[in-house]
């Protein structure tokens, strides 16, 4: 037993993931076995085990803060985004204050597909009145 590695044991988020997946996959499985489709209420129970707890006020707002609010972003920081140079930074800049991420694109500040890029890396913080 000297020098032989001894298999640790899954921590609790993998249980659930592992859990999740056989759930998922074996629920899907099992119903293409029968030969029926699926019904409401057993897809509905696939998805709800399958999901993650919602995030709490709290938890979203510490999330957040961990974003780049392009209403008080530096150009230095708006430029360190994927796919943003000195133009798309001067026309975010100009068009504060935002109220809504998405206004980026549906002001016409950036393309859609300059926005989809870099949605999950940004937030838009009220202003303070």
């Amino acid at each position: 037993m000297v020098g032989q590695k001894v298999p640790r044991a899954a921590s609790l988020p993998e249980m659930v993931l592992i859990v999740c997946l056989v759930a998922l996959f074996g629920g899907a499985a099992f119903q293409g076995l029968r030969g029926r489709p699926a019904t409401a209420q057993t897809q509905a129970t696939e998805a709800a085990s399958s999901r993650t707890e919602p995030q709490t006020v709290a938890e979203k707002i510490a999330a957040s803060k961990q974003l780049l609010d392009i209403n008080t972003a530096t150009a230095d920081q708006l430029s360190a985004l994927p796919g943003m140079g000195a133009a798309y930074t001067q026309r975010v800049i100009t068009g504060r204050p935002y109220t809504a991420k998405n206004q980026l694109a549906t002001r016409g500040i950036l393309p859609k597909d300059e926005y989809e890029r870099i949605r999950e890396l940004i937030v838009a913080h009220r202003p303070k009145s």
